[in-house]
């Protein structure tokens, strides 16, 4: 299969012009997802978006879209952007908020913005605790609370 890279979200309308946000299988939307990481991986941006946009499409309101796109920008020397995707990307719960905190605070690293990492990570283990794992690591904290 090839996707297209200029088609962007056009490309994809089938998926999830329906009527029904159920176009998709589970197992068809766990494939699309692991389609868009690897391309996200790459720093493959335009294809990454082009996947992810039609799965924020079919899945509102959960985390994996925006934050396979995050990824991509990351990989792709676009740090700062991933930060301010993952701000305002939408979560389903507590599990997803903790997830996107942590990557937002990789993000900022990522960008330089140490200060500004720190706090969102440390805001991420003081409110998401134990579903904090990945910000614990990047602090260095080794799991335990501060």
């Amino acid at each position: 299969m090839t996707w297209p890279v200029n088609g962007g979200m056009q490309a994809y309308g089938s998926l999830v012009s329906a009527g029904s946000r159920e176009v998709l299988a589970p197992d068809e939307i766990r494939l699309l997802t692991e389609v868009g990481f690897l391309a996200a991986a790459k720093g493959d941006l335009p294809r990454a978006e082009a996947i992810f946009g039609a799965l924020r499409q079919v899945r509102p309101g959960r985390l994996f879209p925006s934050l396979g796109i995050a990824v991509a920008r990351m990989n792709a020397g676009r740090a700062a952007d991933a930060a301010g995707l993952l701000e305002k990307a939408a979560c389903a719960d507590a599990d997803e908020q903790a997830i996107r905190d942590t990557w937002r605070g990789l993000a900022l690293q990522l960008a330089g913005q140490t200060a500004q990492s720190r706090h969102v990570l440390q805001q991420a283990v003081s409110e998401h605790g134990a579903n904090a794992t990945f910000a614990h690591g990047l602090l260095g904290l080794d799991g335990h609370m501060s």
